[in-house]
């Protein structure tokens, strides 16, 4: 099994872990909690990686109140936690030294929706597709989509995309600008509602992606779509994945405005086609999706068509009925569910990498030919169009000889990537589980991160052990 790094952060001893729980506990109430059962919940992970336990959890509803959290906990040292819906991929709300987690899911308010700026308002607790429900009416939607009904907060603090960011972009290209409650408990705004500015520091891209190791997100402004006037969404599938990801890469280089273009490898198409009673063919199979006029969806379906027949793809099966392409992404989204059902008593250990576009069909070439190696059930499922994919092994957690293959497998992943001129995670964050990749992908910029740490967070209380090795 791995070993987690820690960070600079202790854990504090049993009598002032109590003196803050008990402050606490007079200043929140009931919305102070320490048993076993929701401690747990608020450490769980869906990886492989050991749950971390805070020593308790506060539900904030407020701005206020998470900075007043912040600043009892700081006066002792306590390290604070953020949770937003707990869909962290590498141990990002775990405690490794114990202290508070404070949940923004109450926090879940549209706070202001300006549609004539293309822009809204919302606290960090907001799901994706609460908002989108929200902003129904209006004409505009939210289009990043990393699958799970996560939160904006957290999806901002993880720097987020998923199957939308091909055209629309991951979240750092979508906050305007964030709330965050600092590590002294003090309230920062990092940035007004003008599309762009040259004053100072970019605080908001700081923040975003910093996993709550810098600060904790309460607020936040997000960019607004107009929906599409038209939508036509399609499978097409090859004889292997190299056909799909010299698909890809030409549809990429040819500038066609793709909106979706996702991957499925020949196993994950054969789990996805029992665990949602689907007849695709067991092979490897691209979901795309177009948006915009009639005739410009016209026109770039036909050239995507073009292309994908030059490398051996079928024609292509369109759905443009709202109630078909919802059905056609549910499959690619059920991918993770799929894999969960397909080796009962396996754990599914969800990891990925992101390369330049050019690169995308060598790497997942290369891993495909390890994962054969290392004889090991690991599906590739991947948001192409940005290189970026994923990996999920399925491993039995007691056999220690294969969960030894799937660690070589993710390590030798990450360092293919690095090489390759691409991340070890496109989109999956840090956390604890990657932070021994930080020093080869960054070099001395890890120094210049740490640096930033230790000004803005000296006695490391803010999620502590995560993302900066000490």
């Amino acid at each position: 099994m791995n070993v987690i790094e820690p960070g600079a952060g202790r854990r504090l001893g049993d009598e002032e872990t109590a003196a803050v729980i008990g402050i606490l506990r007079q200043r929140f109430g009931e919305r102070l909690q320490t048993g076993e059962a929701i401690r747990r919940e608020h450490s769980h992970t869906t990886t492989y990686l050991a749950a971390q336990l805070p020593d308790a959890v506060v539900v904030a509803q407020t701005t206020e109140e998470v900075a007043e959290t912040v600043r009892i906990c700081g006066e002792y040292g306590m390290p604070v936690i953020p949770f937003g819906t707990g869909t962290s991929l590498e141990g990002g709300v775990n405690a490794p030294f114990g202290g508070i987690s404070i949940d923004l899911r109450t926090m879940d308010r549209v706070l202001a929706v300006h549609a004539e700026d293309l822009d809204c308002t919302v606290q960090a607790g907001c799901t994706r597709e609460a908002l989108n429900s929200h902003l129904r009416d209006t004409g505009l939607f939210f289009p990043i989509d990393p699958g799970a009904n996560a939160s904006l907060g957290g999806m901002a603090a993880t720097r987020a995309s998923g199957t939308n960011a091909v055209r629309y972009g991951t979240m750092r290209d979508n906050v305007v600008n964030v709330t965050a409650v600092m590590a002294d408990g003090s309230v920062v705004h990092t940035a007004q509602r003008a599309k762009k500015s040259s004053a100072g520091y970019d605080l908001t891209r700081l923040l975003v992606g910093s996993e709550g190791t810098l600060g904790i997100i309460t607020e936040l402004t997000v960019r607004l779509w107009g929906i599409p006037e038209r939508i036509a969404a399609g499978v097409c599938q090859f004889p292997d994945v190299d056909a799909a990801c010299r698909t890809t890469i030409s549809v990429i280089q040819a500038a066609i405005p793709i909106a979706r273009i996702e991957l499925l490898d020949a196993l994950q198409m054969e789990m996805v086609n029992r665990y949602a009673k689907l007849a695709y063919a067991n092979r490897p199979t691209l979901f795309v999706e177009f948006h915009g006029s009639p005739a410009g969806v016209e026109e770039q379906t036909a050239f995507f068509q073009a292309i994908a027949e030059d490398h051996g793809g079928t024609a292509i099966e369109w759905a443009e009925k709202s109630e078909d392409r919802n059905r056609l992404w549910k499959a690619r989204h059920n991918a993770y569910h799929a894999v969960t059902a397909w080796r009962p008593g396996a754990k599914a250990v969800a990891t990925d990498a992101c390369v330049p576009i050019s690169r995308l069909a060598e790497c997942v070439g290369e891993t495909q030919a390890d994962i054969e190696r290392l004889g090991l059930t690991a599906p590739i499922v991947g948001h192409v169009g940005d290189g970026n994919f994923h990996v999920s092994p399925l491993v039995m957690m007691e056999d220690e000889d294969e969960v030894g293959r799937m660690e070589t497998m993710v390590a030798r992943l990450a360092r293919r990537a690095i090489a390759m001129g691409g991340t070890c995670t496109g989109e999956h964050g840090i956390g604890q589980g990657k932070m021994k990749y930080m020093a080869e992908e960054h070099g001395n910029g890890l120094a210049v991160m740490r640096a930033i740490k230790k000004a803005l967070d000296p006695a490391d209380i803010m999620n502590p052990g995560k993302v900066v090795p000490d």
